[in-house]
């Protein structure tokens, strides 16, 4: 079973990923450890990733991939992690990073702009959205286990936040 954790960066992937019980590939580290990035965007101060390095890298994984871009991968299923806009932007804020990055993600999580992209790549049977707004990292990990168990009804597009732009 490969299950890819993905969501607009202050969803809580990270956190809620870190208390599975399972083994978890946390993208984002691999990519900065291994040099899986072509250049540095000096403006979002972000690394632009390889996406076919990563691919390369990781093989025929299996488990729990987690990253704002693991849907652009091949799962089984995909969770996208979802924040009420002006929570995500405040969390984002709080964790350090600069104002007009946080309203950056602020406005692409009210457009369900990893949604979408998760939607395109794996089809709606195959998406389910998690608000993690009022949840514990425990509460986000128990709906991921249950989403890896088949235990949960895929949920493309039953979450809006469209009035939060």
């Amino acid at each position: 079973m490969r299950l890819a954790v993905t969501g607009t960066p202050g969803t809580g992937k990270t956190s809620a990923t870190e208390a599975l019980d399972r083994p978890v590939v946390h993208l984002n580290d691999v990519v900065r450890e291994e040099g899986l990035w072509s250049e540095r965007d000096e403006d979002r101060d972000t690394l632009v990733v390889d996406l076919d390095a990563c691919r390369e890298h990781l093989g025929d994984w299996d488990g729990v991939l987690e990253s704002h871009l693991a849907h652009r991968f091949e799962a089984d299923r995909v969770a996208v992690l979802r924040c009420r806009p002006d929570e995500l932007e405040s969390r984002l804020l709080d964790r350090g990073e600069p104002a007009a990055k946080a309203a950056e993600n602020r406005e692409s999580e009210a457009l369900d702009v990893i949604l979408g992209e998760a939607v395109a790549a794996h089809g709606p049977e195959n998406v389910y959205e998690i608000d993690t707004t009022d949840l514990t990292p425990d509460e986000v990990a128990a709906e991921l286990a249950a989403v890896a168990a088949g235990e949960r009804d895929p949920s493309a597009g039953e979450v809006d936040f469209l009035e939060y732009r």
